[in-house]
């Protein structure tokens, strides 16, 4: 009990401070662009691809907190034979702390609808994505590093990325 005690305590006090120096806020809208590398399992043993595309969303800073929402669709060359990854489309939120820096370091979750060619023929499979990443603040500009893990629940498909990203918050 003390446990929780302490811990909810550090908590309400984490959040309660004012943000550190920064050069920007992580309030407001933003538009990004993002590429990186692509694996999907469950195309025999999966196969590496690059991933490209971009994302919108809205953050809101509340002291060193940052919750907001967004939503992405890629593309990826990933394929195998005749097996082809096709756009990837996601929405979701993401919660995160500001540390010294102007540096966000959050995590993210969400749903996914993945589109997959099978000899020419396309399927779409629902799924969940998790994520973590660090992003850096430069004024309106920001960059970012993520990693994802997606999983879709009608196939065998997984998915994992490890993606960078510029934006602009508006």
């Amino acid at each position: 009990m003390r446990i929780l005690a302490t811990t909810a305590l550090a908590l309400v006090a984490a959040t309660a401070t004012p943000a550190f120096a920064q050069d920007g806020s992580f309030t407001g809208p933003r538009a990004e662009v993002v590429a990186g590398w692509d694996h999907v399992g469950g195309l025999g043993d999966g196969e590496s691809g690059f991933a490209y595309g971009g994302a919108i969303g809205y953050d809101q800073q509340l002291g060193n907190v940052v919750i907001g929402a967004d939503a992405e669709i890629t593309g990826s060359t990933t394929e195998r034979a005749d097996v082809s990854a096709g756009r990837d489309l996601y929405a979701g939120v993401r919660a995160g702390f500001v540390v010294p820096g102007a540096i966000l370091v959050y995590g993210k979750g969400g749903y996914t609808n993945a589109r997959v060619s099978f000899a020419g023929t396309g399927e779409n499979f629902d799924g969940y994505r998790l994520g973590a990443g660090v992003e850096r603040s430069f004024g309106k500009f920001y960059g970012k590093v993520e990693y994802r893990y997606s999983r879709y629940d009608d196939a065998e498909l997984n998915r994992d990325q490890v993606v960078a990203g510029i934006g602009f918050r508006f």
